[in-house]
């Protein structure tokens, strides 16, 4: 019996000896579970802090799509040196066409575009159903009409009757293009018609205009076949004209065109408020801006800030 006892005695301090090990194996599990997580977050926020850091001293990159003239050249001779100031790198993507910087806006794939008017923004939104909005009103370029394969022409009336004139395709600038030449004395358009005006609504042509469609950046590049272009100043100061001094008429600085066609800053909505595209704003709007486009362009642009 005193061996059985003692047998017992001893098989009871194995098992709680057994027991207090693994209860010890438990809490130091627990215990290494804890730290090793603690090291982790440690590691992890030391890292974070340490990216936080490293991208707060990196350049903060602001891009825009913008087609070459004036706005291209704005943006990089005048708002990049600004915005450098401020930490800012700015990317100039230039486009030759005036679908693909709002197609690019739309999608993310810039931060923001600059090259259009309110007319055809408001178009573009209603007839791509993208969602663009205006942040800032910068320039306005004067329309006007060009002599073409008769440089000779320096005035509409020398205009033979059945002449070929080229106008931008598209809703407003053909508008615009169509209401210059009724300001000029050589169409009417049908009343109403105003910022909305095509083609269709010329109510009278007394001398037989050939009206001819052209995507808007072909319509300078179209001199050459046709005998007067009415051409966006941009394009026409690609082509190496200027309005202020080569147009045969162009829109009175006071006139509706002028008060609507400004040329804005635009992007998606929702990112009018983003401290870069703020920033980008003022810089637009800054007097080195409005110096530059005076100096520079000679009355084919204007600043209206």
């Amino acid at each position: 019996m005193v061996q059985t006892r003692k047998s017992k005695k001893v098989l009871v301090g194995i098992v709680v000896a057994a027991l207090g090990a693994l209860l010890a194996l438990g809490l130091v599990g627990c215990g290494g579970s804890g730290a090793s997580s603690s090291s982790a977050a440690s590691s992890t926020a030391t890292s974070a802090s340490s990216g936080a850091s490293s991208s707060a001293s990196e350049s903060k990159t602001i891009t825009v799509a913008a087609v070459p003239t004036p706005h291209a050249e704005i943006l990089n001779d005048v708002v990049a040196p600004i915005l450098e100031k401020d930490g800012y790198k700015l990317v100039v993507k230039e486009f030759s066409d005036y679908v693909l910087p709002n197609t690019v806006t739309e999608e993310g794939e810039v931060d923001a575009n600059y090259f259009q008017h309110g007319p055809y923004l408001k178009n573009f939104n209603e007839e791509q159903g993208t969602h663009l909005a205006s942040v800032a009103s910068v320039h306005y370029e004067p329309f006007g009409l060009y002599a073409g394969k008769d440089k000779s022409v320096t005035s509409l009336d020398q205009l033979a009757d059945g002449a070929k004139v080229a106008v931008p395709n598209d809703a407003t600038n053909e508008a615009r293009a169509l209401l210059l030449l009724q300001d000029a004395g050589l169409i009417k358009l049908k009343d109403g018609a105003g910022l909305t005006a095509t083609k269709a609504d010329i109510a009278e042509n007394p001398r037989s205009l050939d009206i001819v469609e052209l995507e808007a950046a072909q319509t300078a590049l179209s001199l050459q076949d046709v005998d007067i272009a009415a051409i966006n100043s941009n394009y026409a100061l690609e082509a190496g004209l200027n309005v202020a001094k080569d147009a045969i008429v162009t829109e009175s600085a006071d006139s509706e065109a002028a008060k609507t066609y400004a040329n804005l800053l635009v992007v998606k909505e929702g990112n009018e408020k983003e401290p870069g595209i703020q920033a980008l704003a003022k810089a637009l709007n800054s007097s080195e801006v409005r110096d530059y486009i005076t100096k520079t362009y000679e009355g084919a642009v204007v600043a209206i800030f």
